[in-house]
Parts: structure tokens; sequence; C-alpha cells
């Protein structure tokens, strides 16, 4: 029985550690100042539901033990989101209609990342980012390119591994991706 508490305090530790990791890579300062993300309350939330659909994509491929973190990571998010609600004034009998409306953006979201991924160019790919992310704002469409173009690498970055059981994850620095790195990975 004592183990078992350990094993569960060490996993939400690393579950933690996973989610923190998530959110500070979906607040790095160059999405939003170099490539025009909107610095909004929205847009960093797209930002977050974003790089979580990247790792859970990972997780989900990675068998059951990543499987279990995925989900940890998950119910961690939707916790977090529960208290943002809350916090901001949201009403107790209007917190689970925010929630419907968040899990439906989320799922509708990593829906479309996902598909768009398996395509082999990233044409659907900015589509999906320029839609959801800059909000169909037509100056956007080379921002929307070179997102698309960083969302492909972080996916194919995100490998499981022993780092990832210590709550580590192994984003790339989007200041350092250019759209010409993408097309080169793929050549």
């Amino acid at each position: 029985m004592i183990l078992s508490l350990f094993t569960r305090s060490r996993q939400e530790t690393t579950i933690r550690s996973l989610y923190g990791t998530i959110v500070a890579q979906a607040r790095r300062p160059s999405f939003y100042r170099d490539h025009g993300v909107p610095d909004t309350i929205n847009g960093r939330f797209d930002m977050i539901l974003l790089h979580l659909a990247l790792f859970l994509d990972r997780t989900e491929a990675a068998g059951e033990p990543a499987r279990i973190l995925g989900q940890g990571v998950f119910d961690l998010f939707c916790r977090e989101m529960d208290g943002h609600f809350r916090e901001t004034g949201v009403s107790d009998l209007k917190v689970p209609n925010e929630m419907r409306r968040m899990a439906e953006a989320f799922y509708g979201r990593r829906a479309a990342y996902r598909a768009a991924l398996v395509t082999p160019d990233d044409t659907a790919l900015a589509q999906a980012l320029l839609r959801n992310i800059y909000l169909e704002d037509a100056h956007a469409k080379a921002d929307a390119a070179w997102l698309a173009a960083y969302v492909r690498i972080a996916s194919e970055s995100l490998a499981w591994e022993d780092r990832m059981e210590k709550g580590q994850l192994a984003w790339p620095d989007p200041a350092t991706i250019s759209i010409n790195d993408a097309v080169r990975k793929r050549g």
C-alpha cells in the first residue's frame, strides 16, 4: 500500500512536469513575436491545444505506459481549465457548458491536425492552422505556413523515450526553425 502511494506520487510529478513543458512550449515568445500567433487568451489557448494534441498523438502511438501518462496529462489539462473558468468568474452552473465547448474545440482541432499531418505536404496543415489559430486572417498565410513546418518538426521530434517517463519532452526551438528545415527533413 505504501509503495503504491509513492508510485502514484511519482507519476503525478511526471504528469505535472509533462504538462508544464507543454504549456511552456506553447508560451514561447517567438510564436507571438515572430510568427503572428495572436497574443491573446484564445491564441495562447490554441497553442496549448496544438502542443497537447501533438503530445497525445505521440503517447497513443507508443503503448500502454505512454497512454497512461497521456491520459493523466489530459486529465490535468481539464482540471486546470475547470479551475481557470471558476477563477475568472464563470458560475458553477455554466462551467460544464464551457468545458464542453473547450472539449469540442480540442477534439475538432486535434482531428484536423492529425488528418493534415498524414499528408505529404503542409498545405492542409497550414490551412487548418490558418483557420484555427490565425482566424482566417489572409495576412497570416506565411505565418501559417511557417507554423505548419514547425508542427511537422515538433511532431517528429516527440518520441517515446525514457526522458518522457521522467517528465521531459524534446520540443524544437521555434526560434531556430524555418520552412526550409521542414522541407529538407521530408526531402
